[in-house]
């Protein structure tokens, strides 16, 4: 019987080493009242669509709450912890309930799976409070 060889691996997108992903509002430890928005920075690197395959592009993913880690080999997903900006959005309006999050951005590629090496911006945590 044939020895069964592992799938081979999808090489992940190159990304600059010089690439820098941010939260620009709201800040590290902020107090937000109700509905806000979200702004994204980035650095070095372009935004565009979802499937587009420009060079040294890609599109936000917001991770709210999240603390396990993103699987390099598998894509982004798309659930209520993991929002995709696949329009080229750089910017979200969040509705969150009271109380504290985190939140931290992931720029992934056209196949919404994360560059090499990855684009990950800094986790920050906000308490959101009544409106």
């Amino acid at each position: 019987m044939p020895e069964m060889q592992p799938a081979p691996s999808r090489k992940r997108t190159p990304s600059p080493p010089d690439a820098y992903l941010y939260i620009i509002w709201p800040g590290q430890g902020d107090r937000v009242r109700g509905a806000f928005w979200c702004r994204f920075g980035l650095r070095n690197m372009g935004v565009t669509h979802a499937g587009d395959r420009h060079p040294n592009s890609g599109h936000h993913h917001l991770l709210v709450d999240v603390t396990d880690p993103l699987d390099l080999d598998e894509p982004i997903p798309t659930d209520k912890n993991h929002l995709h900006f696949g329009g080229g959005q750089t910017e979200a309006r969040l509705d969150l309930p009271p109380g504290k999050h985190t939140l931290q951005l992931v720029l992934a590629d056209a196949d919404h799976r994360q560059f090499d090496p990855p684009v990950i911006s800094r986790k920050i945590t906000i308490e959101v409070t009544h409106g």
